[in-house]
């Protein structure tokens, strides 16, 4: 385990790996400002670190994130960081792969907080909703906006209305999450994660960078913008390598250069 400053949350490395627990069972691992402000430090820490490849987000005692804190709401505690978002993320997400591994409830927040991930794995049994509104509140850390974007929008939009949640095998229909496992999350997750550590990091990198980015671009632009970031990838030792490495039907030793 890592140091990060606060027990409500714990961060391991394994195999380049970055696992970042969410370590409020008590209470559904409700997300506080102090939790919030250890994820955008540990994210940080995931992109400058060589090492670290991936990121997973999960959370302690079999549950993801019930979403804020409404004891530290009450008391005027804003579970976001500036600039970052809700916990840490919402608004700014790391330029590595994140993925969420969920078990039991991905509510409200903790599903602002899942769908900022890039890839999620959840466990059967999970429960996903934006049930603000029966709480006289609004899902405004990417509720309202990201998951339109995400599934069909007359789903998100009955989601955010009537506050109801959706199982997994739902989830996985609409397209808001990748993989469904009757095992551990955790463990689909690393094995996701163990495909993405496989390939080159700076292929990953951009091509992560342009999924997320070029839904901003203009449509009559988007080769023009795409071709300035992929001579990074095209003119890279890795990508000599990785021909070589077919080639030759070896593993690749990829060097991030």
């Amino acid at each position: 385990m890592t140091d990060t400053g606060t027990d409500e949350l714990l961060a391991e490395e394994r195999d380049g790996v970055l696992i970042l627990t969410i370590n409020r069972p008590e209470a559904k691992n409700a997300m506080t400002k102090a939790c919030s402000e250890a994820i955008a430090a540990q994210l940080d820490r995931l992109d400058a670190e060589d090492d670290l490849r991936v990121g997973i987000l999960t959370g302690a005692g079999g549950t993801f994130c019930s979403g804020m804190d409404l004891k530290g709401f009450l008391r005027g505690e804003s579970p976001s960081v500036k600039g970052r978002g809700f916990g840490g993320l919402t608004e700014k997400k790391p330029v590595k792969p994140l993925i969420a591994a969920v078990e039991g409830y991905a509510l409200a927040g903790g599903l602002e907080l899942m769908i900022a991930c890039d890839l999620v794995v959840a466990n059967s049994k999970a429960k996903f909703g934006i049930p603000e509104a029966k709480r006289g509140l609004a899902a405004a850390a990417g509720g309202l906006m990201v998951l339109p974007d995400l599934i069909p929008h007359k789903v998100a939009m009955e989601l955010a209305l009537t506050g109801d949640f959706i199982d997994a095998a739902r989830a996985y229909e609409l397209g808001m999450i990748n993989r469904v496992t009757d095992g551990d999350a955790l463990d689909g997750a690393l094995e996701l994660a163990k495909a993405i550590t496989a390939n080159g990091p700076i292929a990953v990198r951009v091509s992560k960078q342009i999924m997320d980015e070029s839904r901003g671009w203009e449509l009559d632009k988007r080769y023009e913008h795409q071709a300035k970031l992929l001579p990074q990838v095209f003119m890279s030792a890795d990508a000599q390598e990785g021909s070589k490495a077919f080639a030759e039907k070896r593993a690749p030793n990829w060097q991030g250069k």
